[in-house]
Parts: structure tokens; C-alpha cells; sequence
């Protein structure tokens, strides 16, 4: 079974830690899971690591990530030295390398239209990562649309700031919420 999947059927909230001083926070919570958006080549692994520690699987979002490239040397890197669970991109080629080096893929679309929902539903089927995280996460009609067209597990993500946003995009059918927001965090 997918290794987030199996997590967020534990808890389906991910704590999307923004700061470094979000991390200790994200520590605490019983979420299962991390997000890490923020950090450079100098923090990320420190960061990682005591997320880890804290037993959290942790994706670290490539696309945010300050002072590394955004390449397939990159996601080498970081399955090296920073040693993740996965990553987040919305890059194909990020994505794809970080599959062939054995880490977990999130990729990140945002629904601005119907075209761009249509896109997303056929970029994920092409490029398969192990989930898609829709932006923003109020959009039920979208998670409902991206997941019978995919097969693939979404994550809902963006603009989460409530227990009854969480509700409706579960219900809508996404695995799991990615939230900012702390007090969310505890469920």
C-alpha cells in the first residue's frame, strides 16, 4: 500500500509547515504526516530530520526549496543528503526522477479552470505520481473530478482554514487536507 495513504488513514491531516518555527509545532501534533514549504540547502536537512525523529513521514517541497536547482541533480541531492520520504513539485521532471530514486511524488496542480482540471487529470496519468494535491482545497467539485478521472489519490491543499473545509473535501473524496493552519492540525 501506499506509504501516505496508509498514514492518512490514521489521520488524513498534513501539517504544512510554512516557517521552521512551524516544525516544532508540527512535531507535537499527532498529524502523521509533513509538508516541509519552506528552507534552503542549508536547513532543509535539520529540518527533515527532526521531523522524522518526531515520527512524521516527510515530503519536502522542491518547487519552494531555497538554493538548490530544479533538476533531476536536485532530487539526487536531496534522496542523498537530506534523506525525505518524498517530495512535492508541480514539475513533471522532478516528479519523475524522484520516483526512479525510490522517494514518494505529491504533485501539486492548481484548478484556476476547467482546462487546467482537464490538464491535470491527464498529466497525472502520464507522469504518475503517487498522489495529486489539488489547489485550492475547496474545490470539491474539482477533488471529486481529479479522482474518478485518475484513479489517483488527491490531497486537498490551499485555502483550508476550517474543520468544515476539511470535512468537505474528505467527503468529496480526497485522502487527506494539507493545512497551514496549527489548530487544524490536532483534528
Amino acid at each position: 500500500m501506499n506509504p501516505i495513504l496508509s498514514r492518512l488513514e490514521k489521520n488524513p491531516v498534513i501539517a504544512a509547515v510554512r516557517t521552521p518555527e512551524a516544525a516544532a509545532d508540527a512535531c507535537a501534533a499527532p498529524v502523521e504526516a509533513a509538508f516541509l514549504l519552506c528552507g534552503d540547502i542549508l536547513s532543509v536537512g535539520g529540518l527533515v530530520r527532526r521531523l522524522r525523529e518526531a515520527g512524521k513521514l516527510v515530503l519536502v517541497h522542491m518547487d519552494l526549496l531555497g538554493g538548490i536547482g530544479r533538476d533531476p541533480q536536485a532530487v539526487e541531492y536531496l534522496a542523498r543528503a537530506v534523506c525525505p520520504d518524498g517530495i512535492i513539485s508541480t514539475r513533471n521532471q522532478l516528479i519523475r526522477a524522484a520516483r526512479d530514486r525510490g522517494l514518494l511524488t505529491v504533485q501539486r496542480f492548481f484548478a484556476l479552470d476547467s482546462q487546467s482540471v482537464a490538464m491535470a487529470a491527464e498529466t497525472a496519468a502520464a507522469v504518475r505520481p503517487d498522489m495529486a494535491e489539488v489547489m485550492p482545497g475547496v474545490c470539491p467539485r474539482v477533488i471529486r473530478r481529479l479522482t474518478e478521472a485518475g484513479r489517483l489519490p488527491v490531497i486537498a491543499g490551499g485555502m483550508i482554514e476550517t474543520k468544515e473545509d476539511m470535512i468537505e473535501a474528505l467527503s468529496a473524496g480526497a485522502a487527506g487536507v494539507s493545512t497551514s493552519r496549527k489548530e487544524l492540525w490536532s483534528r
